[in-house]
């Protein structure tokens, strides 16, 4: 793979079989294909049902797609295949160089937000008073109220859980980052500082693959799209 070209998707396809249902499958997507260089941003765009999420989970190996590659280039060089790659590389590849955003929490119980959002920084070594200290700083400039940083998430609302997800997926800024309706719950101010976080980062070199809504923001900061057709009626 070209050394500029951070990752590379060719005619990946997914179906779901409907165990319950004898058997069916059903048509997630098929035959999607880009090629994404390093520090740049791509948006996936179709019509609701396209697949797009989907894609995304392909890509962080949540599904196992039927058909296709995911080629990626590893900071060290290294050219993996997503789609074939062990669970163990995987694992290793989400928790050194990947990030996910989606509109869910999903975050241990009876963990406060601010650990929960500095978690990353200390599997990967930063001493607990700094990456709390980061943490915290984090959840301000996103708008969260100190008096719920030591409070449990699972009380949280929905947009105040969104951006402790969203902090948590960044606060360690990864090479590649896949976002899936990140601001879908926000309102204007915070969508404001995710964009100028997501900004900075991109200018930071971390390359990007986005879902979103029509007229969301966020399309400000693509250099690219890749459309999903819509599905045909299924039988």
């Amino acid at each position: 793979m070209s050394p500029d070209i951070l990752l590379r998707v060719e005619d990946l396809a997914k179906r779901f079989v409907c165990h319950m249902q004898g058997g069916k499958e059903i048509l997630g997507f098929e035959g999607v294909s880009f090629r994404l260089p390093a520090g740049a941003a791509l948006a996936l765009t179709g019509p609701s049902g396209a697949g797009k999420s989907s894609v995304l989970k392909c890509i962080y190996r949540s599904y196992l797609p039927g058909r296709g590659s995911i080629r990626y280039r590893t900071a060290d060089g290294g050219d993996i295949d997503l789609a074939r790659a062990s669970e163990t590389e995987v694992l290793r590849i989400r928790s050194r160089e990947m990030g996910y955003v989606t509109q869910f929490l999903h975050a241990l119980p009876r963990v406060p937000a601010v650990d929960v959002v500095a978690e990353p920084l200390t599997a990967a070594g930063t001493p607990p008073a700094e990456a709390r200290m980061r943490a915290q700083a984090l959840l301000e400039r996103l708008g969260i109220d100190r008096a719920l940083w030591d409070a449990y998430p699972a009380t949280f609302s929905g947009g105040e859980k969104q951006r402790v997800n969203f902090a948590r997926a960044v606060i360690r800024p990864p090479r590649l980052l896949l976002l899936d309706e990140p601001t879908a719950s926000l309102d204007p101010r915070a969508m404001e500082v995710v964009v100028a976080v997501l900004s900075e980062m991109k200018a930071r070199g971390t390359t990007m693959v986005a879902v979103f809504h029509e007229g969301s923001p966020l399309a400000s900061l693509m250099d690219d799209g890749c459309a999903l057709p819509a599905k045909e009626p299924q039988r």
